[in-house]
């Protein structure tokens, strides 16, 4: 079996970023963003998918967090495809239901080399709420468009319930992670590529 590793650089005006995965990791984690509520979610990513995860990050955060927010994203999905390979013996599929007290998301991931994201759900208003003073809750679904569309998984995020913003960003990065947990997982009944079409 060959080592489900990456590390990646992006460098831009806006950011400047360095990344490192292990998909067979046991969910270890060193991340500094310089945005802390996002490290604390890609730190919850990394602990519920397994992933071993070291990010640094700097930006222009003092104009916004978007930039350096968005540009993580893109790094993390770039490293999630270098590492996963050709996906031979993979389960392809994953899907969680993950509450956060009175939180509550489903997300759903195949990994199809065919970049998709349906994400619905969050209360109106969510998207304009400052979570810490400083993540607004929009960025969410900027991160899993980044994610999504850099590493080619389709992804749906479908937030049941919620009311606190900080438990429903949580509940879907932590859903979000079971669900690629199951689907970049190697399944022992799979041989080869798991697609009629021998290719993912």
């Amino acid at each position: 079996m060959t080592n489900r590793t990456a590390q990646l650089q992006r460098a831009t005006s806006e950011s400047s970023i360095e990344l490192s995965l292990d998909l067979d990791g046991t969910g270890a984690s060193d991340i500094h963003t310089s945005v802390p509520f996002f490290d604390h979610l890609l730190t919850a990513f990394a602990k519920h998918s397994l992933t071993d995860l070291r990010v640094r990050a700097s930006g222009d955060t003092d104009i916004d967090v978007h930039h350096t927010v968005e540009d993580v994203g893109i790094v993390l999905g770039q490293a999630i495809r270098e590492a996963l390979g050709d996906k031979s013996g993979i389960s392809r599929y994953g899907d969680a239901l993950v509450p956060l007290d009175e939180a509550l998301v489903q997300a759903v991931v195949d990994i199809s080399g065919r970049p998709y994201l349906v994400h619905g759900g969050e209360p109106a208003g969510f998207e304009f709420h400052l979570i810490g003073g400083h993540f607004t809750g929009s960025m969410v679904r900027h991160v899993f468009e980044a994610i999504a569309f850099n590493s080619g998984i389709t992804l749906h995020v479908t937030v049941v319930g919620g009311r606190d913003p900080h438990h429903i960003a949580e509940a879907e990065f932590k859903a979000f992670a079971r669900a690629f947990r199951q689907a970049k997982a190697f399944d022992p009944l799979v041989s080869g590529i798991p697609s009629t079409k021998g290719a993912l």
